[in-house]
């Protein structure tokens, strides 16, 4: 009786945490999903070369792959031309408040950038960093074991003052958790199931707060620039960003 009930309290938990599901991607197709993602090609320009950071790379098409349930960004360096993708799903879904995690290994390497974000979903209307920004994952392989966790907002003039540097080790080993749960009081991240920072700020004008409208997720790793540094180790490459999956849960 007892190993019954046992059996039963776990389906409840775990129907309980897939009715609480509103998206995911598994990667379990031999191509993107077009419905869930688009492509940002290029190098920026000319709206915005170097992608607002002076990075050197160029996103394409042919830089990832899936494969066994798994997205693989492969950053490569070609003769003088470093190539990568970014990925992005803007207008095609956004989402206001929730939890969301993905199961990443990441690259490793000085001049490596990968990271896992979100961007308001006004950032046509109202340009950055007036749309905020939320990066759940990021990290530059000038600064081993270490992750970054981020907000850009007006009220910082997009600078990197709302961060949190964590060091964690192992973190280039195999396969991290890394988790936003955000509600209309708070951003809280997460590493690994340990929460890492939080934002919950007194004043909630939309230039301290722009938390409180739809976010879409991107993907990619960039190169150099600003945040990865103007150091970069040619020797390292090709480095590859595995993404397991991403999930996005009510509040």
């Amino acid at each position: 009786m007892r190993y019954i009930l046992l059996l039963f309290f776990i389906a409840a938990c775990n129907s309980g945490e897939k009715s609480g599901l509103v998206w995911e991607e598994d990667f379990n197709g031999e191509t993107l999903d077009a419905s869930k993602w688009s492509y940002q090609l290029g190098d920026g320009c000319p709206e915005l070369c170097g992608w607002g950071n002076n990075e050197p790379q160029i996103y394409t098409t042919n830089n990832h792959e899936l494969r066994d349930g798994k997205l693989y960004i492969t950053v490569r360096k070609e003769d003088s031309i470093y190539t990568s993708t970014r990925i992005t799903t803007k207008d095609k879904f956004e989402f206001k408040y929730g939890r969301v995690e993905a199961r990443a290994k990441i690259p490793t390497g000085k001049g490596v950038w990968p990271a896992f974000w979100m961007l308001g979903a006004n950032i046509d209307e109202v340009g950055w960093p007036l749309s905020g920004e939320i990066d759940i994952l990021e990290y530059v392989g000038k600064e081993p074991g270490i992750i970054f966790t981020s907000l850009h907002t007006q009220d910082s003039h997009g600078n990197t003052i709302h961060t949190r540097k964590t060091k964690i080790d192992g973190i280039e080993e195999g396969f991290h958790v890394y988790v936003a749960d955000w509600s209309p009081e708070k951003i809280e991240f997460f590493v690994d199931g340990k929460s890492v920072y939080t934002f919950s700020p007194g004043e909630r004008s939309q230039e301290v707060w722009p938390f409180d409208q739809p976010f879409y997720l991107l993907l990619n790793v960039a190169v150099g620039g600003n945040f990865g540094g103007p150091e970069i180790d040619d020797s390292i490459f090709p480095q590859q960003f595995v993404v397991d999956y991403i999930r996005v849960y009510k509040p």
